[in-house]
Parts: structure tokens; sequence; C-alpha cells
């Protein structure tokens, strides 16, 4: 397995917009914790094996419990997340299977427990981290 096309050598000014993102992302008010969950949560769903590896260190790093990045691929049955943190995966996982589409339930229950301003940055969130996923998977990225 080796990766295949470098898109950020191909096409620097486009890579350079995505990363524009994440820097966006990064400057945010969400939580670290709800940033990791929203990529790990993502790139599990997605198959993203160069996400899932990275984001998991990085959540590790921040000091995520191995107990919850464990139990993240089955959250809906376990103790171990807060309302808001549910309502949160619930959405990751709905925008990340889009062709579903995101149920009015799962919105308002969000939309209930984030003011406007957190649930659009989180909406963005899930948005940033579907396109590192592509961008992974179809270049075969590779994890360290």
């Amino acid at each position: 397995m080796q990766t295949r096309i470098k898109i950020d050598k191909i096409e620097p000014a486009v890579y350079r917009a995505i990363l524009g993102l994440e820097k966006f992302i990064e400057s945010t008010s969400l939580t670290r914790t709800h940033k990791d969950l929203i990529k790990i949560r993502s790139s599990q769903i997605n198959g993203c094996a160069f996400c899932i590896n990275m984001h998991t260190l990085d959540a590790r790093k921040a000091g995520e419990t191995e107990q919850r990045i464990y139990g993240l691929n089955a959250w809906r049955d376990t103790p171990f997340f807060s309302e808001e943190e549910r309502a949160i995966l619930a959405l990751t996982e709905e925008v990340t299977l889009i062709s579903n589409h995101v149920k009015d339930e799962t919105y308002e229950q969000a939309a209930k427990l984030l003011d406007e301003t957190y649930l659009a940055q989180v909406i963005l969130a899930i948005i940033t981290i579907n396109t590192w996923n592509r961008i992974g998977i179809t270049t075969n990225l590779i994890p360290a």
C-alpha cells in the first residue's frame, strides 16, 4: 500500500484553503474534547485509518481516556458521554452519513443543548473532518 497523488503538492492553493478552514475550527470556542470526538467518530465512520490514528493520538495527548476512545464507536451503549457530547456525536454521524439526511430530532436536540454559534462551529468541524477523511482515503494516506 502506498500513498497516491499528493494533493498538497499538486494543488497547494486548494490545500491551503482547506487548512484555513481547519485553522478556523481550531480558533473557535469548541472544546478540545468536542473537536476530538467529532474528528475520531467521523473518521471511524468513514474508515480513514490515517485520521483515526492522528486524532486518537491527539486526543490522548489532550487527556482523553482510553475507555472513551475505545467506546466511541458504541457511544449510545455506554455511560461515558455527557448529554451534550451525545448530541454532538449523533449530529456527527448524521452529517457524515449525509445521504440519510439529518433528522429533525437530531438537529433539534443539538440546538436545544448548544447555542447557535457553537452549533454552527460543530457543523463546520464535522464538515471539515469529512473533507480531510475524503482526502486521506482517496489518496491512500498511510498512518505512521
